[in-house]
């Protein structure tokens, strides 16, 4: 393919109103990109994290489009990408809640695995020049074979969205290899912030400090403590991803942090943050977190085990220090502060909605 950076910058981006996507469609906005978002269509508005983008679509020069579309029905995507003629395509759209996958597993592996191949077939059949970027994950590594995880490490996906994250991957590769496409795989580790959606672990975390320490909630109910993470700012990793489609040639990358960190360590800044700091009491389900005044914070519930667990996931980031000169600017501590602050300006406006009386 030639080179798509010397045509007008148009970027089609699936999960447009995600935590991913919204970081970034503000990096191609603040970039000069025209910017073409695909949304599901749902009962409630769910564009939150984008609203603050929103352009009057009567108003001259706008440069963000919005399109209902599913990546489960291949018809919406050809007549989006026939609309749009992106130059850049990042698809972040994805059923992807590690723990729900094993409730819905098909689904999981229809939409997460098989949109993928919609996607790539799409931009195929219509003969579009555009380098596609394809939003892997570190739950491919699973089981893990090698510590710290490089793009060569063999994959051990263990839970259905992981195996729904393996078609996708092997599908843009082999896309890339067989039709010449510019398709890359960005394996991200997990990247988080204020906007992560609040039943993923770290922003149930930070949320429930902040209530906790408000007096508006009383205990906060985990799974795995001693599961470890590389966990990094979700505005870094957007950089990234749109690095990947800057270079000449396309290859995959392994974004992270290079430190790994057990959910129990998150759970400490968070409260910590707070003024409220844990002492751990009891072991294996029984293990309790307690607050200053001997007051029980936090259970295990063991609902929230997963029926395969992944225990151990650390990034080698250095393929992509070295080639797309990319490195994490939020580590852990930063990350948790971050999260927190904004929990608590939450918290607290709800409060007042609610005419909730705070701690």
């Amino acid at each position: 393919m030639s080179d798509s950076t010397q045509r007008t910058k148009v970027a089609l981006v699936t999960g447009i109103t995600g935590q991913d996507g919204s970081y970034l469609t503000e990096l191609l906005l603040s970039k000069g990109y025209e910017v073409w978002g695909i949304i599901r269509r749902s009962s409630s508005f769910n564009t939150d994290r984008i609203d603050h983008l929103y352009q009057d679509p009567h108003e001259p020069n706008v440069r963000l489009h919005l399109r209902y579309g599913d990546l489960s029905d291949a018809s919406s995507l050809l007549k989006i990408f026939a609309e749009a003629q992106p130059t850049e395509v990042y698809n972040l759209a994805a059923q992807s809640h590690v723990k729900v996958s094993f409730d819905i597993p098909e689904y999981t592996a229809d939409v997460t695995g098989v949109g993928v191949v919609r996607i790539l077939e799409a931009i195929r059949q219509l003969n579009l020049n555009t380098r596609f970027y394809q939003a892997s994950s570190s739950e491919l590594y699973g089981k893990v074979t090698e510590t710290p995880q490089s793009e060569t490490t063999p994959f051990w996906p263990r839970s259905p969205y992981a195996c729904a994250k393996a078609l996708g991957f092997y599908m843009t590769r082999n896309y890339r290899e067989s039709y010449g496409m510019f398709a890359v795989n960005g394996i991200l580790f997990n990247h988080e912030s204020p906007r992560r959606g609040e039943t993923f672990v770290t922003r149930k975390i930070s949320r429930a400090a902040a209530r906790i320490s408000l007096g508006m909630q009383e205990t906060l109910y985990l799974g795995n403590l001693d599961a470890r993470r590389d966990w990094g700012f979700a505005g870094d990793y957007v950089e990234a991803m749109w690095r990947m489609l800057q270079v000449d040639d396309p290859d995959d990358f392994v974004i992270a942090t290079g430190e790994t960190h057990t959910v129990r360590e998150f759970c400490e800044l968070c409260f910590q943050e707070v003024g409220l700091p844990i002492e751990w009491k009891g072991s294996e389900a029984n293990e309790v977190g307690l607050g200053p005044d001997g007051q029980v914070m936090i259970r295990i519930d063991p609902k929230y085990f997963r029926p395969a667990e992944v225990d151990l996931l650390l990034g080698d980031p250095s393929k992509a220090r070295r080639l797309l000169n990319w490195s994490p600017t939020v580590m852990l501590d930063e990350l948790a502060k971050m999260m927190v602050h904004s929990d608590l300006d939450l918290s607290k406006h709800e409060a007042i909605e609610r005419g909730i009386a705070t701690a």
